[in-house]
C-alpha cells in the first residue's frame, strides 16, 4: 500500500492535473464554438453545448470522488470511479462518429490531448489494480499459513 501511497499518489496528481487541463480546454471550446463542431441529427447547437456542460460537470465529480477515495485509502472504489472519469476524455473522439470537425489546430489537438489522458488514466489504474491484487494476494497466502 506505500506504493500507492508514495509514487502512486505522486502519478495520480499529475495525471489528473493533465486530464482536468485537457478536458476544460476541449469542453469549454466545446461550449462556447458549439457551432463549429459537427451536429447530430435533430440536437440543437443550443442542447449539445449544455449536454457538454452536464457531462463536463459529472465527470469531474467522478474524479473528484477518485481522487479523495484514493487519498482515503479505499482503492478499489478510487480506480472505479478514476475509470468512469477517464470516459471525459475518451468522450471527445465521439466528435469523430459525426463528422470531422473543422476548428483550427489548437482545439483540434484537445481531442487527442483528451484521449492521452484517457489513456493515461487507464494505465495509471492497471497498475494500481495490479499492484493491490499483490498485496491483496500476500495478505491471503499469509492468512492461510
Amino acid at each position: 500500500m506505500e506504493t500507492l501511497q508514495d509514487r502512486g499518489l505522486t502519478a495520480l496528481r499529475l495525471i489528473l492535473a493533465f486530464t482536468l487541463l485537457s478536458t476544460t480546454l476541449h469542453y469549454a471550446h466545446n461550449v462556447i464554438r458549439a457551432a463549429d463542431y459537427p451536429q447530430v441529427e435533430g440536437v440543437s447547437v443550443g442542447m449539445a453545448a449544455t449536454l457538454v456542460v452536464v457531462a463536463y460537470v459529472l465527470f469531474t465529480v467522478f474524479g473528484v470522488l477518485g481522487y479523495r477515495d484514493y487519498l482515503r485509502g479505499r482503492y478499489w472504489r478510487a480506480l472505479a470511479f478514476l475509470m468512469v472519469y477517464s470516459l471525459s476524455g475518451l468522450a471527445s473522439l465521439g466528435h469523430f462518429l459525426v463528422a470531422v470537425p473543422q476548428i483550427p489546430a489548437f482545439w483540434f489537438a484537445t481531442i487527442y490531448t483528451d484521449t492521452a489522458a484517457a489513456l493515461l488514466l487507464w494505465a495509471f489504474v492497471v497498475w494500481a489494480a495490479t499492484k493491490l491484487n499483490r498485496v491483496t494476494s500476500a495478505d491471503q497466502l499469509s492468512t492461510q499459513h
